[in-house]
């Protein structure tokens, strides 16, 4: 009769928690997968079954035992590198957001709010509608497949043990977070732009026809002439977006030391 002890066992389970640990973290906080309207249950058999499909793939681990301080302090890095993945690739979908709300502020639609389904709060109507384009360009080229084989390589440049992130690369992660501006500012200053013009023309207009009513003319056309930027201006926002996924990519491969 074949017998185990806790000492057989840890190695074992240790190979299969602690890479589920980092994977499910991840897949917790990461764009698309971590939406409101997808399941936790959902995304915990997900992280389960890639933890099982690639786990012959990965470097062995530590000898740390499992069920000891060292091995909770183990499980504190994955979730810590994990998170870290997954929260620097949401800062670009923030991005689209926040370049939504600042178009849509200049335009004259800024009251317009609609539930976000990827978080479930109000957001702007227009800052919604460039994170949907958004997560469909990001679908399209295979986005989510692109997370995983992140999280993947990660094991390679970060193996599961006692060292995770260092402070260097904890403070590059924060530098990053200016790329939620940055970014946001890439996207939306053709727009923000062209409604800074029609303002200034309505400023001119106020003072060479003082009696015209402008907040009666102002808001309709101004409204219009932000829905012709926004429709003109589509093609530059999946320009300015695919521009930031490169660059989070790069960063987050950099990171991990994942080539």
């Amino acid at each position: 009769m074949l017998t185990f002890d806790i000492a057989q066992l840890e190695p074992w389970l240790g190979a299969l928690f602690w890479p589920f640990v980092r994977i499910g973290a991840c897949l917790m906080v990461a764009p698309v997968f971590g939406s409101s309207y997808v399941p936790a249950r959902l995304r915990i058999v997900l992280a389960a079954a890639v933890t099982l499909l690639v786990s012959p793939l990965l470097p062995p681990p530590s000898d740390t035992p499992l069920l000891s301080a060292a091995g909770i302090a183990v499980t504190v890095q994955q979730l810590i590198i994990g998170v870290t993945l997954g929260f620097v690739l949401q800062l670009v979908f923030d991005a689209l957001s926040l370049a939504g709300q600042l178009l849509a502020n200049g335009m004259g639609l800024g009251f317009a709010f609609n539930l976000d389904p990827l978080r479930g709060v109000s957001t702007p109507a227009l800052g919604q509608l460039y994170v949907v384009l958004g997560t469909l360009i990001f679908l399209a080229l295979d986005g989510h497949l692109a997370i995983i084989q992140l999280v993947v390589d990660s094991f390679r440049g970060l193996p599961v043990g006692p060292e995770g992130l260092q402070l260097a690369e904890i403070r590059a992660v924060a530098d990053w977070g200016t790329q939620l501006f940055a970014g946001a500012l890439r996207i939306a200053l053709p727009g923000v732009t062209a409604m800074l013009v029609v303002n200034l023309a309505f400023g001119v207009i106020s003072r060479a026809a003082p009696a015209l009513n402008l907040f009666a003319v102002g808001l309709p056309v101004t409204l219009i002439f932000g829905i012709a930027v926004v429709l003109f201006g589509l093609p530059m926002i999946q320009v300015g977006f695919l521009d930031i996924l490169a660059d989070c990519m790069q960063f987050l491969r950099m990171l991990v030391g994942a080539g």
